[in-house]
């Protein structure tokens, strides 16, 4: 259970002067919201205390950046801390409001909007993508006889595509000019294999997804985003550009290279933009607004953002049957035969951020993680996964 008191005492020590009371408040009352006074079994307790030391002792032998996580039942937070810093030179301790950067679990949230305009009627889940970007025939290597691409071939890395383009700089440059990126991409990104044949994690796959996602409604991708989702659920600090009051509660990124030395110049350039990497990776938030996506994916939430048919389709395996990964629209599936169980998650990684998110669509429990820097003790993966077991089992 969170303790009012002490979180009061910690925010103050943590941020000072870089808010003023009206923000301060408005973080305490947000936190109140999403579950502060739940109270955890005493097996639950037991998990999360575990957990947390697990993640103290990684925290303090890296000695780098911070770790936020969350626990959600419900669609709601029933547990959350922040460990370390999430500016060290600075001396701002890391809180659960502290923002990060999700990486790849944008194409969650890429794959859940074009279920929101499959259901709209704006497109077919099984319609060709040449049909509002006919650019897609400039792909290099077509193999002979291939299915038309689709919008299910695309959210489910089925469409046979490498995973970047050979674009020198498609990975870099402003936001506002990721469209251009994309068109200029597709004449060098290639078939691998023919579509619906092989599962292949494709980062352009997504990036060409969002893009005729925008075509074939005819609005901006990130401005659908904000309108159909992020909106909607009350995630007031998922973004895809950050604001003048959301620089005061983002982390700042830590690049951990290969030899142990640390980059902040990089990932700090990025802000401004990753190129065409916007479906795919741009998005923004923290781990209190990531427990209502979790909560909008199990029917918890309270706000319904798909139907249960539209949700039964994004958890449907998608890909060949007998590969290394189960993958469903947007998601990973992970059949966890020993444990009775089947969840559901993705992780991210940017330039000094990671993140991780899985849930159980039955138990409705989930697990949220972000980290601001690369390369830790911290297995997010497997810290995130064994602590919503630990959960599931003593539910």
């Amino acid at each position: 259970m969170f303790k009012a008191e002490n979180m009061h005492m910690r925010v103050m020590k943590s941020y000072g002067t870089r808010l003023n009371f009206l923000i301060l408040s408005l973080v305490l009352l947000t936190l109140f919201s999403c579950g502060q006074e739940f109270r955890l079994s005493p097996a639950w307790e037991e998990a999360v205390d575990n957990f947390s030391r697990r993640i103290e002792r990684d925290i303090n032998e890296d000695n780098i950046g911070s770790i936020t996580a969350a626990a959600v039942k419900d669609g709601k937070v029933i547990w959350a801390k922040g460990f370390g810093w999430a500016d060290k030179e600075n001396n701002v301790m890391a809180e659960p409001v502290t923002i990060g950067r999700t990486g790849s679990i944008s194409k969650s949230f890429t794959a859940i909007l074009m279920m929101v305009l499959v259901e709209k009627g704006v497109i077919g889940l099984d319609e060709p993508v040449s049909k509002y970007l006919p650019e897609i025939e400039q792909l290099e290597d077509k193999p002979d006889g291939a299915k038309p691409v689709t919008f299910r071939h695309l959210a489910s890395h089925t469409a046979g595509l490498i995973r970047e383009p050979r674009l020198e700089g498609a990975a870099a440059g402003p936001i506002d000019g990721w469209t251009q990126k994309i068109l200029d991409s597709i004449p060098e990104t290639s078939y691998q294999t023919p579509p619906e044949t092989e599962y292949s994690y494709s980062n352009i796959g997504y990036g060409i997804l969002g893009y005729t996602l925008e075509r074939a409604a005819g609005k901006p991708f990130m401005e659908m985003m904000e309108e159909y989702i992020f909106e909607p659920l009350g995630m007031k600090n998922t973004t895809f550009v950050i604001n003048e009051e959301q620089k005061k509660i983002l982390s700042k990124g830590y690049a951990v290279r290969r030899d142990g030395t640390v980059n902040t110049e990089h990932p700090e350039l990025e802000h401004a933009g990753r190129g065409y990497k916007v479906p795919n990776g741009g998005i923004y938030s923290n781990v209190l607004d990531q427990a209502k996506i979790i909560g909008a994916m199990t029917e918890t939430g309270s706000y319904k953002l798909l139907t249960h048919e539209s949700l039964d389709e994004i958890h449907n395996v998608q890909t060949p049957r007998g590969g290394d990964r189960d993958y469903g629209l947007g998601f990973f599936i992970y059949d966890m035969i020993d444990e009775g169980v089947t969840l559901t998650g993705h992780s991210g990684s940017v330039s000094g951020y990671n993140a991780y998110l899985i849930y159980d669509r039955e138990s409705k429990l989930g697990v949220v993680m972000f980290r601001n820097y690369t390369r830790g003790s911290t297995n997010l993966s497997e810290a995130g996964r064994e602590l919503l077991l630990d959960l599931i089992r003593n539910k």
